[in-house]
Parts: C-alpha cells; structure tokens; sequence
C-alpha cells in the first residue's frame, strides 16, 4: 500500500500553519499511511511550537509525525531535509500559507498509483480576507495578466506539463536526479522540475487535485514578492538558461522598451512610446474587464490598470537587478549546482538499497 510523507516548510507562519494543520487532520486517506514532516526554518515566532503541539497530539495518529529544523532557512535548503529524512513511498510539499481539500492526499495517492511518477493540480489564490481590496488583489495576481500561464493556476485539462505547484513524487524520481539546488532561493521549483523532466519523467496535471494559495494581504507584500520573483529568474538563467520560458521574461522586455521609448520620445521621435503606451493601456482595460465581468462592480475596479503596471515594472526592475548581479552571484556561488543535490541522490538510493536487503 502506498504511503505519503506530507511535508510542510515553514518560517513565520504561526497565523497560517494552524489552519493548513487542521486540513490535514481532516484528510480521507489513512492517517496510518501518512508520514508528517514539519520543518521549521529557524522561525522567529511561534511556527516551531505549533509544530511541535501537533506532533504532541497526533503523533500517534499517523505513521510517525517528525519536526525537524532547517538552518539554511531558504525553501530549497528545507526540501533538502524533507528529503534526507522521508520514509514514505512518495513525497508530497504544501506551502504552508495554503489550503487543501479533505481528498487532497487521497487524489494525489490515486494518481500516483494509476501510474504517474509525479502529479499536481489546480492551485488558484484565495484571499486571507474578504475585503474589497483583497478581493481587487486577487483579482490581479489570478488573471492572466497578473500573473502567468501556468497550468496549475486554472487549467481544466489532463495533460502532462513543465511545472507544477504542491506537487506529489515518488521517492524513485530523487534518487535520480538528487536534492534541490540551495544556491537559489525562488526559482528552485522551475530548475527541479527541469531536471526531472530532462531525467525522463513526466509531470502529470490533474485537474480533480485541488488545493489553493493564500494571495498575498497587502499590495507591498506583493509588489515584493514580484520584484524577488523577477530577480531570481535572471540569477537563474545564468545557472539554468532552458529551465525558464519566454513569458518569464516578458516584465523584464516591458521594462526596456519603457526606457527605450522614451528615450526615443525625448529625442523627438514619440511614436513607438504613443504606440506601445496605447497598447498597453488597451490590454489593461481589456483585462481589467475579463476579471470583473463575473463580479459585483466596486470603484476599486479602476484601480486594476494601475496594479498590472505596478506588477509588471516591478518584476522588470527585478529581473534587469538580477542581470546585473549576476556575474558578482556566479562568482561568489560557482553558478552550478549545490553539492547537496549530489549528496541526497546518494542518501537515498543508499536508503533503497538498505531497504532492498532487508525485505
């Protein structure tokens, strides 16, 4: 029978890991068959303590329910120690500012066992707060335009794709590609899943999986999380060019043509700056209209415009940041591949083969 080792890492999250916790106590697939893993990374609030007063209380639950730290504090770092540490047939990570349905393991424990050596579904943002301006955030980071294209934010297709969100792996698919690589800090998911498929493995989309994304609370937060986002996938394609996509770098062009035309308008030739400017300004309306067609009108709606801008020359500054630092981060970090990702592929195929030798 299979068996999940659910992973949570997290650092500062004492106001979301409560709610994500009390969905997994709720979950449909044996708690006998479910294998807990809490990693708290070096938390300065009370994430550590709420970890452990679940393994306290359900420890005995599940097939075993283990809270462990992570130094290095960065997401790739604590997936490393989920993964020098799980037991079960398959992992499966949950952010933990998200939510799951009570048949989430249990639909991801299907897919894996119809075949699927890796599987994931839908994962459309969700506001913390019904509030206007929640809503009207929302609104932006789910459209198209705020966004991205990726699949597992509204697709209703079954198909095999090139990422996935709170994904499922069987443990055969690390012990042949390894552990993440800690020297990036955002982009670790987008050169995993690369290495994944460059390994001969299939991510498989299913859209019954279903779980969701606490969007970010405030427009600061998520102009924030956009500016790392861009400056990360520029550090990243100097280490892994052909594990990113064109649209990554769509914000990044935006911002250059920015500056181009209006440089170009300084010194008397306008047109491209009236052309692109008009352009943009129709898509946002056009945008701006697809997002609110379906909901009750609020003045905020004009407020949409403005935020795609702010969005995307936010991720633009931080990929054009990112360029620039990249020769001074390749240097300091060697540009390659961590030694950890080598080293867990050795732990764990090691684990294997102690497990092949006892049964």
């Amino acid at each position: 029978m299979l068996t999940i080792s659910f992973c949570v890492i997290a650092r500062n999250e004492e106001k979301a890991l409560p709610h994500l916790l009390e969905d997994l106590l709720g979950q449909t697939f044996p708690k006998n068959r479910i294998e807990v893993l809490l990693i708290d990374s070096m938390s300065n609030d009370k994430t550590g303590a709420i970890m452990q007063a679940f393994a306290d209380a359900h420890g005995t639950e599940y097939k075993r329910v283990n809270v462990l730290a992570n130094p290095g504090r960065i997401l790739a770092a604590g997936w490393n120690v989920a993964l020098e540490h799980f037991t079960g047939d398959a992992i499966l990570r949950v952010d933990a500012h998200a939510s799951i349905p009570a048949d989430f393991i249990e639909k991801n424990a299907a897919c894996l066992t119809g075949g699927e050596m890796v599987c994931g579904g839908r994962r459309p943002c969700v506001p913390q707060e019904k509030t206007p301006w929640q809503k009207t955030l929302l609104l932006a980071e789910n459209s198209l335009f705020g966004s991205s294209i990726a699949p597992y934010r509204r697709s209703q297709e079954h198909e095999y794709v090139q990422s996935l969100f709170h994904g499922c792996y069987r443990r055969e698919v690390f012990e042949t590609v390894g552990g993440y690589n800690e020297e990036l800090v955002r982009t670790e998911d987008n050169e995993m899943n690369y290495r994944i498929r460059a390994a001969g493995y299939r991510l498989c989309y299913d859209p019954n999986i279903l779980s969701w994304q606490y969007v970010r609370s405030s427009l600061r937060g998520m102009i924030r999380q956009k500016y790392g986002n861009g400056k990360w996938i520029a550090l990243t394609a100097g280490v892994c060019p052909a594990c990113l996509s064109l649209y990554h770098f769509v914000p990044g062009a935006f911002l250059f043509g920015i500056v181009l035309t209006t440089i170009l308008a300084l010194c008397g030739w306008p047109l491209l700056s009236w052309l692109m400017w008009g352009l943009y300004a129709l898509l946002c309306v056009v945008m701006t209209l697809c997002c609110v067609k379906d909901e009750h009108f609020t003045p905020l709606a004009f407020c949409m415009p403005v935020l795609f801008l702010l969005l995307h020359v936010t991720y633009g500054v931080g990929t054009w940041v990112g360029f620039f630092q990249l020769p001074f981060w390749k240097k300091k970090h060697h540009g390659g591949q961590s030694r950890r990702t080598e080293d867990i592929r050795c732990l764990l195929k090691e684990k294997s083969t102690q497990k092949e030798g006892t049964t």
